[in-house]
């Protein structure tokens, strides 16, 4: 843990304000969600109903991440979030209002649900991308783990006061209390000016910025690896808070009570694992944490399943609590490392996509094997498919990204043409000339492979890597945008990390000067209408500095 005299998140005033806020609107949610599971548990008679829930609130997030994303990336994610919040809002006095009048239905319930989910899968983007402009980079794991903890300190008694609220005066007073509970981050919201950054470019349509996010995190393997790992993890996992409302009635034969008392010892753990992480992740790897998380949970789950007494299942669940946590927490630090500024929200939304995909399709599955065969044996099966995502990380481990640094380079200027373009003129072709001796070519291939990843990544097109026949020292790299606006971004998007690459070719590069660099529309042959100038190449200007992209 930091010292006292370290500087903490809490110290950035705007930081501060939203986690207090955001503890108010967590409390509610927390007991929005025993109100509606307990609810579901009277209108229902079927196990997977119950699981539904579950499924309710994570299926948003799988249909609308990516959407979410690239506005969050976009736009003013302040004024998105004010717009998920009020969203929110309006839908928790509905559901507190129709649950008050008695028209409530188990569908009906399911769909209130589905829209709070919806408002937040649209807040969780913009909320925890800002989170990255809020602090700096090396605060931003403390600051992450922050939020985890303030979520879960929710955890640890909202479910135990939305079980007696539920108890006391139904569960329509629970979605009231909810409804409430956004006012203050509404407020806190409203008087945010976070400073205005201005738009070198136009901002991309939503179309194409979805498919730019999606194509970065294709792109990259430590993102990738992530976003796998936290599919299987939420397969597992989503069996222990989906079947929990049918542990505390059918295994401990409680109540709204009972069910309050085990998500409270579930939210303790996750505060103490909150706690514990920032030591934890200066002892272990991020691979390391993660693993010993997911074995502890698989463990936990066991015991829960087989256990009949009150104290071992919430002295168990405060351990599942903490491994929950430190997993999920781990997880998303993980991608806002390993992603620059430019996209982190898209990428923070496909792992939340991947995340909720693994809830929503776990919660549903293990609540059919419940229908059938029990809740002991659904919580068994689902602690071995969270053992077995913990051994996948022996052979798909977690990489470190604390070292990488993802700040853009901005050092490419936009060359001047002798050809008059515009944003729209394209398609656009580049070729990059390189002079490499024969004993280079094998470093100069592998320079050149993750040269590709790159390029690609960053949003080029048609790359390929050309041999001259006649000068077997010549080597040609070619690609092309759709535009030459494209081209702008795809340059725009080089970081420090990133510009190592294009320094180690230019090593290798044997030519008198620079590289070649030539810059050209592609223009279709034939007769051109009378009054119209002929088209012509741009032939570019070499490039001037070893870290600018072409």
């Amino acid at each position: 843990m930091n010292s006292a005299a370290d500087p903490t998140p809490f110290q950035t005033p705007i930081f501060r304000n939203v986690w207090i806020a955001s503890l108010v609107s967590n409390f509610g949610s927390l007991i929005q969600s025993v109100g509606a599971a307990w609810l579901m548990t009277s209108i229902a008679n079927s196990a997977d109903m119950v699981a539904l829930v579950q499924t309710a609130v994570a299926l948003p997030v799988l249909l609308w991440s990516l959407v979410s994303g690239a506005l969050a990336d976009g736009h003013d994610r302040r004024k998105l979030m004010l717009a998920a919040q009020a969203f929110m809002f309006a839908v928790s006095l509905a559901l507190a209002l129709c649950t008050w009048i008695g028209w409530m239905s188990p569908w009906l319930l399911l769909l209130f649900t589905f829209l709070i989910g919806c408002g937040a899968a649209f807040n969780a983007p913009a909320w925890q991308a800002s989170v990255g402009d809020m602090v700096p980079r090396s605060q931003l794991a403390h600051a992450v783990a922050l939020n985890s903890m303030g979520f879960n300190i929710a955890r640890s008694l909202g479910p135990a006061i939305g079980g007696f609220i539920v108890a006391v005066a139904g569960a329509a007073a629970a979605f009231a209390v909810n409804a409430v509970s956004y006012i203050a981050l509404l407020i806190v919201l409203l008087r945010w000016r976070p400073p205005h950054v201005k738009q070198l470019l136009p901002r991309e349509p939503l179309g194409v910025a979805i498919g730019a996010g999606v194509r970065y995190v294709a792109m990259s393997p430590h993102i990738r690896n992530v976003l796998l790992r936290s599919f299987l993890f939420g397969i597992g996992a989503s069996s222990l808070l989906a079947l929990l409302p049918i542990v505390a009635k059918l295994r401990l034969g409680g109540g709204p009570l009972t069910f309050g008392m085990l998500l409270g010892a579930f939210g303790v753990g996750a505060v103490a694992g909150a706690l514990a992480s920032s030591r934890l992740r200066q002892r272990l790897s991020t691979e390391g944490v993660v693993r010993a998380a997911t074995f502890a949970l698989s463990a936990a789950i066991a015991v829960v399943a087989l256990s009949a007494s009150m104290a071992i299942s919430l002295l168990t669940l405060v351990i599942a609590g903490a491994s929950w946590v430190l997993a999920l927490a781990t997880f998303n630090v993980a991608v806002q490392m390993a992603a620059p500024r430019w996209v982190v929200a898209r990428a923070l939304s496909l792992y939340q996509m991947s995340t909720f995909a693994g809830i929503a399709l776990g919660s549903w599955w293990w609540g059919l094997v419940t229908h059938v065969q029990g809740v002991r044996l659904a919580l068994l099966v689902a602690g071995g498919v969270l053992f077995l995502s913990a051994l996948l990380g022996f052979w798909r481990a977690l990489a470190e990204t604390h070292g990488l640094n993802l700040d853009l380079l901005q050092r490419w200027q936009e060359p001047e043409t002798a050809v008059p373009v515009e944003h729209r003129t394209g398609p656009v072709v580049i070729t990059i000339q390189y002079i490499i001796a024969e004993e280079d070519i094998i470093e100069f291939l592998g320079a050149m492979d993750e040269r590709r990843r790159i390029r690609r990544r960053d949003g080029a097109n048609d790359w390929k890597l050309l041999r001259d026949l006649a000068n077997p020292e010549i080597w040609v790299e070619r690609y092309s945008t759709p535009t030459w606006l494209d081209y702008i971004r795809h340059n725009s998007r080089l970081t420090h990390e990133d510009a190592v690459i294009p320094e180690r070719i230019r090593a290798l590069h044997r030519g008198p000067g620079r590289p070649v660099v030539h810059r050209m529309i592609e223009r279709q042959t034939g007769a051109l209408p009378s009054g119209q100038p002929s088209a012509t190449a741009d032939m570019g200007e070499p490039l001037t500095d070893p870290t600018r992209s072409a």
